[in-house]
């Protein structure tokens, strides 16, 4: 799609734009017009270095800045937006239900080949058919995903729809404009090609489905069974925000119809290479033409052993008559075209029994049962246990322990159970009984309104209490740097902590027990945890890990209350009455806060002098108005006390560089970003040196550097 002379002119123009974003801002109509092409030039040429390349040359931010400038550009001067624009993607209105529409040519299934006897007699049965043994035939990779049609008229994408019955489907256009990898412009008219209908797929990569059903497990909904379902789902869904939240993708590989009729690519092969110039994310890397059945069943075992490489779910390779003018003559039945075929892989599923269930405790405390397996194979894998998800899953399934299941494996996707055998049932089968109380520290289970999972909410619980830890001192929460993964267990495994409050009555000889830490990096540790105590009420109930609390309810949450003690008593109607918090947040947090084990942790902080308090701060002071930003090291204190000393003088402490932004503060070793962002939006720099010359008549400098070197490890 780009030549090397024209990405290279393509990153020029990037720069000159991200210099100019001030010019742009307060460009007249004419300007704003020649600025609005540029700017749609290169976001399209960056959403295809990044989405179907995988390959970016900007960072995020610089896209991000490119992006809003397009849509201010646009929101000040509404009769620039062009149906192409990026901007358009995800329209703010929501679809509602969605129409029916007609395929420019009907959209057919593949009939099927499980053999290469089958494959050998779909070669007889063309050869017959176009009458020449000379026949080539392209194979690809079977995509398991959601079918689309999508059309171009005049180089702009006008509609998508999903497959329907073939003859109609559902118009999905708005769904599929939050699709990066769908270009809203594509050059056809470079081919003299006017109208043209191409088909494909939506798909989710092995890597987005593992997340997605990850988080549904956690939230206590069953997963996906596979990227199939959850792509066909997706693109069904009413609200295109929600789409596109779902990151999916769309590989296309077919050339349906085309007008002029005369300007249609001869073969398959040169059909996909053209779509895949024009930018559109394809199979054309890895597809290949034989002359001979043999190549191709060669190529279909080829892809069958390395299958689990590629990053989409594929269930087989597709095999078309490569030459377009043969379709005619060997034409379609009522279900499949007669010149293609999937050549399918062998199936993924098995048979085995359930010998027992345990039941684990996951990081959040939901109980999630596990069915221990008599070992299969699936797919060339060992499979041993299977999850069960939550006790609705099992009812609705209606699994008992001494069953025989039908499982599947999908790629790296997790064993699921599909359905239970009850044929083969003999009558002592036992039905799975969960738990009442927590498997690891015994406290009683609970279930909110509304959820399906049965939960621990126990903070001490030893099943939960690394991983609770390890929440508490990221960078949202506590921000305790050093405190990692590793260090926290090995902490744990010592019985150093049981609980976040144990964290600060940690001295340095204790952490100097744990392989790799000498006496200056654990000095660094219980310094960046004596730091941490400062952080502020909102940040504690952040990291403190209640069910549904993020970091933005959380300060919400805090300009209710005087400090952590009020929830104590805080009733389900003063929570409800709290911007966003429903009653299922609001029965979390009251159950949270009813817990006496909660509240022996909350008292361990409250002891070793962690801020539980809402400090009402007034602007009022010498720096009042000003927004200070730091960055790097400073050698007088921690940037968190920085911040305190600025909101106490009536200024504003922020982790972000906006155009708000009043100063930004250089300490040693800063970060690029922030110094980068701030060269960008003009915003001042200034030195520690200078910060304190502001405050020196306010604040004991000295005493503040003192302090920053006081060691109380011992």
């Amino acid at each position: 799609m780009y030549t090397q002379e024209r990405e290279r002119e393509l990153i020029e123009l990037t720069r000159r734009l991200l210099k100019e974003l001030g010019t742009i801002k307060k460009a007249d109509f004419e300007k704003a017009k020649v600025y609005a092409e540029k700017l749609r030039e290169v976001i399209r040429y960056h959403d295809y270095k990044y989405y179907v390349q995988a390959s970016p040359v900007i960072s995020d931010y610089e896209y991000d800045q490119l992006f809003r400038a397009l849509r201010d550009l646009e929101k000040k001067y509404p009769t620039l937006i062009t149906p192409d624009s990026p901007t358009q993607r995800i329209p703010s209105e929501i679809t509602g239900k969605f129409p029916v529409v007609e395929h420019l040519s009907p959209m057919l299934s593949l009939d099927n080949a499980y053999s290469e006897d089958e494959l050998k007699e779909f070669d007889r049965r063309v050869k017959e058919a176009v009458g020449t043994d000379k026949v080539e035939y392209s194979v690809e990779p079977k995509y398991d995903g959601a079918g689309i049609a999508l059309v171009y008229e005049d180089d702009i994408f006008r509609r998508g729809s999903t497959r329907g019955d073939g003859e109609r489907g559902e118009e999905i256009t708005n769904n599929l404009k939050t699709i990066k990898t769908i270009p809203l412009r594509a050059d056809f008219s470079a081919f003299g090609i006017r109208l043209i209908e191409i088909r494909g797929e939506v798909l989710i990569s092995k890597e987005e489905f593992k997340k997605i059903n990850e988080e549904r497990i956690e939230e206590g909904l069953p997963p996906f069974a596979n990227p199939r379902n959850a792509s066909a789902g997706s693109i069904r869904l009413q609200n295109p925000r929600e789409v596109a939240s779902r990151k999916l993708d769309a590989v296309v590989y077919q050339v349906s119809y085309v007008e002029p009729e005369e300007k249609a690519p001869k073969t398959h092969y040169e059909a996909v290479r053209m779509l895949h110039i024009l930018g559109f994310k394809t199979p054309f890397p890895d597809m290949r033409v034989f002359d001979s059945i043999d190549g191709v069943i060669s190529y279909c075992r080829e892809w069958e052993e390395k299958r689990d490489m590629y990053p989409y779910e594929i269930d087989g390779m597709v095999i078309k008559v490569n030459n377009r003018e043969f379709y005619e003559a060997l034409g379609f039945t009522s279900h499949h075209p007669r010149w293609a075929i999937a050549f399918k892989f062998k199936a993924r599923q098995a048979t085995t029994r359930i010998l027992s269930v345990v039941f684990q405790v996951g990081r959040v405390g939901t109980i999630t049962p596990v069915a221990k397996l008599e070992p299969v194979q699936v797919g060339g894998v060992t499979v041993s246990s299977v999850s069960l998800f939550n006790e609705d899953f099992v009812k609705e399934k209606d699994i008992r322990v001494g069953d025989t299941v039908l499982i599947e494996r999908a790629g790296e996707v997790i064993p699921y159970v599909v359905s239970v055998v009850k044929e083969a049932r003999k009558g002592d089968e036992k039905p799975i009984v969960f738990p009442e109380t927590c498997p690891s520290c015994g406290s009683k289970l609970v279930k909110l309104p509304g959820e399906v999972a049965w939960r621990c909410i126990n903070i001490s619980c030893p099943a939960q209490v690394m991983q609770r830890i390890r929440h508490w001192a990221s960078r949202e929460a506590m921000d305790i740097k050093g405190l990692g993964e590793a260090t926290v267990k090995a902490l744990y495994k010592r019985g150093l902590v049981k609980d976040v409050g144990d964290l600060y009555y940690l001295k340095a000889k204790d952490i100097m027990t744990i392989p790799g830490f000498a006496y200056k990096s654990a000095m660094n540790l219980t310094n960046a945890i004596e730091d941490s105590k400062n952080r502020g009420l909102d940040r504690v109930l952040y990291g403190l890990g209640i069910r549904y609390v993020g970091l933005t309810t959380a300060k919400r949450l805090v300009k209710k209350v005087k400090s952590i003690w009020d929830f104590k008593n805080i009733t389900m109607e003063e929570l409800t009455r709290i911007e966003d918090i429903g009653p299922i947040v609001a029965r979390s947090i009251k159950e949270f806060f009813s817990r006496e084990e909660n509240w022996k942790v909350i008292e361990k902080l409250h002891k070793a002098g962690v801020k539980l308090e809402v400090e009402k701060i007034e602007r009022e002071g010498p720096l009042k108005g000003k927004v200070f930003v730091f960055t790097g090291t400073l050698r007088c204190c921690s940037r968190e006390k920085a911040g305190e000393i600025v909101e106490k003088l009536g200024g504003i402490f922020s982790n972000t560089v906006t155009s708000k932004t009043t100063y930004l503060v250089v300490g040693e070793d800063p970060g690029a970003t922030k110094m980068r962002r701030a060269d960008q939006l003009g915003i001042k720099k200034i030195s520690e040196e200078e910060f304190l010359e502001m405050i020196k008549d306010y604040v004991d400098v000295e005493k503040l550097s003192e302090e920053r070197k006081k060691m109380t490890l011992f």
